[in-house]
This record gives C-alpha cells, structure tokens and sequence, in this order.
C-alpha cells in the first residue's frame, strides 16, 4: 500500500530534525576543542553552552530543557526550564553540552557534546541530582538484569544469557570511592573491571556496540546523565534502569514538583526516563572508544557524530569537515 504523503512528510521533518540536532552537537564541539589539553574546564564548558545555544537558534522546534546542567539561577548553562529553538512542535530536550568537562580540560578520551530530543512529556523531568544506573545491550532477554539484584546475580544472569563465562565479562564504572564495594564483588565474582574518570553516557552506550570492549555498566552518577543514556538506549534497543540519589527532602520535593507522577524513589525503567519517538546526537570532542575527536589542521576541522533515531532503530556515523575560511563554529 503507498505511503500517504502525511507519513512521508512527517518522517522527512523527522530525518531533518536528526541532521539538525547533528549541526547542534557539531558546534559544541568545535568550541569545546579549542579548549582541549588546556587545563581550563569551565572555558571548555562555557565555549560548548555557548555554540549551543547559538545552533539551537536555527532549529525549528519549541524546545523546553528538561535535562540540564543546572536551575535558572545557573546561568550560562543550558538551564531546565530554558526556552530553546526558532519556533515550532513542543519538544523536550535533554542536554550535556560537555559530557567530560575534565576530561577534555586533560585531553582525556571520551569527552562528548550530547543532545536528545522527545515529543514534549517523553523525558524524565529530573532535577540536577545523582543516579543509581545499570545497563546492558541489546538482543538479550527482558530483565536480564536489575538495579534491585546483587551485582553477583546480575553478572552471572548477563553470562548465562550471552553463553559466556562470567570471566569473559567487563564491568565499566566511574572511578569512585562510593564505587569500591561495587568494584570489590565484581572481581570477587570473577569478571573484569573497567574504571573511567568521567564520562557514563559514552560508556552506558558502549555496552550496545560491538567491540568496545564493555558489557555492562553499573554505579551511581548524574541523572541527566542517566536521561540522556536512557534516550541512546532507547534508539539501540538496550536495557537500562535508574533510580534518583536523594541527599535530602528538599531534593525529594524538587523531584516531586518536577514530575509528580510517581514515587520520586522509584525504580526507573528505560521508557520511564526516554518515552516515545527519540532523537539522540553525541560528537566526540576527544578520541573514545565510542567516537573520534576533534581534528584541526589548516584552517578546517573534522568532526565525529553519532546520530540515533528509536523509530527506525537506524544509526549513522558521520564525518563532517568544516572550512573556517567559509563558516565558523557558531550557528553561522
């Protein structure tokens, strides 16, 4: 039966937003990277917050910041609540301008500019807080693995589902002091550890892709971290579950407020934090396992991206060469 030009015009919007999320995250980077090696991570972070907010200006959407840096009194980070975009559909986004502020102040690998895009409502609303995570890739059987399991139970259950001695596994985690019973029973049950300074996005995705070398992610950090690889997760067909890190009740309250559907302490699945038709885009601004970084030479710059949509489950690599003669990194 042919496709009405109804579907086809709104999976054209749909491919189009993807490759203008793309251009997003490209002008992260490319300010970002002027920063790389330098020692100075909060230049690093304002230059990416910057060329963002500049690109968002070009994008037809009526974007709301859901997942964010920080409140409205944190300026200039991209804020939850900010107002982004030239005008069009209600969108949600969620939002890492620089995923590795100190990875990139060192030139350390897998310094990231992420962005992810929702119909409006589809996102976790979450404040600025931390996050107890698992996850896991795709093609393995529902729950395979669960935050409420010991990481024994869960490393031996990831095993028998992939027909693999639990030697053969590799657990990646920040490295953390809160990390060490964690660390500790995962060697005790016999997989291997892999520890990063920052950087859980890029490693929560490296459990779906093949040869990175990492099979499960696990342990606590930023929630909109968490978001952000819950919707990447979404695009790959992972699994990933969460759960919000309260210090006290006023955090509890803000949770509550932001989304009062449900339990602020309750256990997330990947569609309570990524719901919907999602659209997610990472550039490397440093070399990773997941992306390249940012090469300049000559007056141009090549950049490395990663673009996801969970309605195709179609994923793209892509290069682009940017010549300063003709642009520059803004949203010119």
């Amino acid at each position: 039966m042919p496709m009405s030009s109804t579907k086809r015009a709104y999976q054209s919007d749909d491919r189009n937003l993807a490759l203008e999320l793309v251009r997003v995250t490209e002008a992260a980077a490319l300010a970002a990277a002027n920063w790389t090696g330098r020692g100075l991570k909060n230049e690093a972070d304002g230059a990416a917050v910057e060329a963002m907010r500049l690109a968002f200006d070009a994008v037809a959407i009526s974007g709301t910041v859901v997942i964010g840096e920080g409140e409205m009194d944190e300026a200039p980070m991209l804020y939850i609540g900010e107002q982004v975009g030239a005008g069009g559909p209600a969108m949600d986004i969620a939002v890492d301008p620089l995923e590795g502020t100190n990875l990139t102040a060192k030139n350390a690998p897998n310094a990231l500019t992420v962005v992810a895009l929702a119909e409006r409502g589809n996102f976790l609303h979450a404040p600025d807080i931390y996050m107890d995570k698992i996850a896991v890739g795709p093609g393995l059987p529902n729950g395979v693995v669960d935050l409420d399991n010991t990481i024994g139970t869960n490393l031996r259950e990831l095993a028998r589902a992939q027909k693999r001695d639990i030697s053969e596994l590799t657990l990646c985690t920040l490295d953390r002091p809160r990390h060490e019973e964690l660390i500790a029973r995962t060697r005790e049950a016999g997989a291997r550890v892999m520890l990063i300074s920052d950087g859980d996005v890029a490693a929560v995705v490296a459990t779906a892709m093949p040869g990175s070398g990492v099979d499960i992610f696990a342990g606590s950090g930023g929630a909109p971290e968490g978001v952000l690889a819950a919707a990447a997760m979404r695009c790959v067909n992972g699994q990933m579950q969460g759960r919000l890190l309260f210090e006290d009740e006023d955090q509890v309250a803000r949770a509550r407020e932001m989304d009062p559907s449900g339990d602020p302490r309750r256990k997330l699945g990947l569609y309570d934090m990524a719901k919907g038709d999602v659209l997610f885009s990472a550039t490397g601004v440093t070399d990773g396992a997941l992306l390249r970084g940012v090469r300049f030479a000559h007056g141009r710059a090549i950049t490395h991206t990663i673009v996801m949509r969970s309605k195709s489950g179609t994923i793209r690599f892509i290069e682009g060469q940017h010549d300063f003669k003709i642009k520059t990194w803004t949203a010119r």
